[in-house]
């Protein structure tokens, strides 16, 4: 799917930067652990209320909609506030997402399109005009979620050398965290934008191996930004963008370091990936992810760990516990494996003792549901009675037959 219209149903915050700039090498560490991450929860939007609508000012009934009078300038004010409405453009028709020309492009032809990298000079900034971002040259793939999402909807709407202003609410820039220490949380932006470049995407074909890792590090940098942000549907996304540059055909050889450090890469995107899915309860593409990392590693601590989560989470607590042990023997001082390790075996206990009991029920004995030590117990002395009962009730069968046959006699 597209990724403004992920984002456009999303809300995540975004980054005007690229994603090399805004996920910092220690936020990828801590991503690309066994670690969970704890979710940041979304504040709820609040939607802001019209002012009731002021009459006093108004003129007389008679009066309005009269022409000024020759060479007299008509007054600003009510007129050009009317105006106004009618020049904006509501990217989303929600009233959050807004867009003016300033100075008209070349022409509807002359849009980028999506997939292409654009090059844009912005200039943000707060409602109170403080300036917090200016860029005289930001290039950028039109559609890859590689910028704020006000950015990434509205550019496509611009012509070729159009200036244009868009007014944004928090939602589709820096969201509820902001942006420390110039953007504060919840924090509308006024973005003045200007097309300058807009050109098709360099050809993945022939990207040297230098290039080809550094664009798919900063796809996967961006994916641990939402992934972050506990947006893990446009994580995948810029995850699988990053795969995606990784597999493609190249007719430029590559060194062997350069071959490693792409299998580096992409093994790092699968993880991530799958900590995505498995945070969407998508199981079945978690653990396509996982095996495609234990493909090339099969000792990967993360991706053991990863897969005997989702077993788990299906129910497979007898798969899944071999492979959490796999993983516990590479690193027995993994707290995070022991703890899941010993959960998964009081769950599959308590599975086994369930199915036990359920196999009694369907052989007809039922009095065993009991608990097996009680049972055990009890087992020595039972039998004993009951053959001592069964004895003296023949024993005393056998004397009253003798009297009976004696008294016949």
């Amino acid at each position: 799917p597209g990724c403004s219209a992920a984002m456009a149903s999303s809300g995540s915050p975004g980054r005007a930067g690229t994603g090399t700039e805004l996920a910092p090498a220690a936020d990828a560490a801590q991503l690309d652990t066994a670690e969970d991450f704890e979710v940041l929860e979304g504040e709820e939007e609040e939607e802001e209320e019209d002012d009731e609508e002021d009459l006093s000012e108004l003129p007389p009934l008679e009066d309005v909609g009269r022409p000024p009078a020759d060479g007299q300038p008509a007054e600003p004010g009510a007129g050009e506030a009317a105006e106004d409405p009618r020049e904006w453009i509501d990217v989303l028709g929600s009233g959050l997402l807004k867009k003016k020309t300033l100075v008209p492009g070349r022409g509807v032809d002359s849009r980028p399109r999506k997939g292409q990298d654009v090059t844009i000079r912005l200039k943000a900034a707060l409602e109170d005009g403080s300036v917090v971002e200016e860029n005289p040259a930001l290039t950028f793939t039109l559609g890859d979620c590689d910028v704020l999402q006000a950015l990434d909807l509205c550019v496509q709407l611009l012509e070729m050398g159009e200036t244009a202003l868009i007014v944004s609410d928090a939602k589709y820039c820096y969201g509820a965290q902001g942006r420390s220490p110039d953007v504060p949380p919840n924090a509308a932006l006024t973005l003045e934008v200007e097309l300058l470049a807009a050109r098709d995407a360099p050809d993945l074909e022939l990207l040297s191996g230098k290039e080809k890792i550094e664009l798919a590090n900063r796809k996967r940098e961006r994916g641990n930004f939402f992934y972050q942000q506990a947006d893990y549907v446009l994580a995948i996304n810029s995850y699988d963008i990053a795969l995606k540059i990784i597999g493609s055909s190249s007719k430029v050889d590559f060194s062997p370091d350069e071959e490693a450090e792409l299998l580096d890469v992409k093994v790092k995107c699968l993880n991530n990936l799958a900590a995505s899915q498995l945070k969407l309860d998508h199981y079945e593409a978690a653990l396509k992810s996982c095996n495609l990392v234990l493909e090339h590693q099969p000792g990967n601590i993360k991706a053991l760990f990863r897969k005997g989560k989702v077993l788990a989470q299906q129910g497979e607590y007898r798969d899944a516990i071999p492979i959490l042990k796999a993983a516990l023997k590479l690193e027995p001082s993994n707290k995070t494996i022991h703890a899941e390790l010993s959960k998964l075996v009081k769950k599959h206990a308590d599975q086994k003792n369930v199915e036990t009991e359920m196999y009694r029920k369907m052989l007809g004995n039922p009095s065993a549901a009991g608990t097996p030590g009680k049972c055990k117990d009890k087992l020595p002395w039972s039998i004993p009675w009951k053959w001592l009962f069964g004895a003296t009730a023949i024993a005393l069968g056998g004397v009253a037959l003798s009297v009976v046959i004696a008294a016949r006699n």
